[in-house]
């Protein structure tokens, strides 16, 4: 009987413990791609500096857009590529639009291709640091800025920015705390 009670007491708690870890888990992974880039996310925090602008060098830059399945939006680039100089700073627009009734609030999560660029691309304003609060039927232009760092390696002439738009509600909805 007490070796019942023993089995069961350290089973719970190392129940316990996997349940704590898997919360653990979604910070310390956000956290992990901050600081290296990986899953092309960038370093949002990078200190902003307009370099002297390398105009021997271009590189393109292609915006992809997607919408997750439930989300009731459109998000689309205002133009599809733009060739930059590494060191100078551009500005590029985003529209989005709440295509239900309802009022909602949308999350961008950005990705940058290839890895090797993703902590070379600086955005300095972004529609993907902040939550979009959309009314019913709403649309509107959203800015990116940004800078491409001149230590960009020189094998990388092109850049694929990719953006995801999701409904937090529903989101939340199914991933319960």
């Amino acid at each position: 009987m007490h070796e019942n009670r023993s089995l069961t007491g350290r089973l719970l708690v190392l129940a316990a413990a996997m349940f704590g870890f898997g919360f653990a888990l979604v910070p310390l992974y956000d956290v992990f791609c901050e600081i290296t880039g990986f899953g092309g996310r960038t370093n949002a925090t990078a200190a902003v500096v307009e370099e002297a602008p390398d105009l021997t060098r271009e590189i393109r830059i292609e915006f992809m857009t997607t919408v997750n399945s439930y989300a009731p939006f459109e998000l689309s680039s205002d133009v599809s590529s733009m060739t930059v100089n590494p060191g100078k700073m551009y500005f590029a627009t985003f529209t989005g639009k709440n295509l239900s009734g309802e009022n909602k609030i949308a999350v961008a999560r950005p990705s940058v291709a290839p890895p090797a660029a993703s902590e070379h691309f600086v955005k300095i304003e972004c529609f993907c640091f902040e939550s979009q609060e959309f009314a019913a039927g709403e649309e509107r232009a959203m800015p990116l800025q940004f800078i491409v760092d001149p230590e960009l390696p020189d094998y990388v002439d092109t850049i694929t920015l990719g953006y995801t738009f999701y409904d937090t509600a529903r989101a939340a909805a199914n991933n319960p705390l």
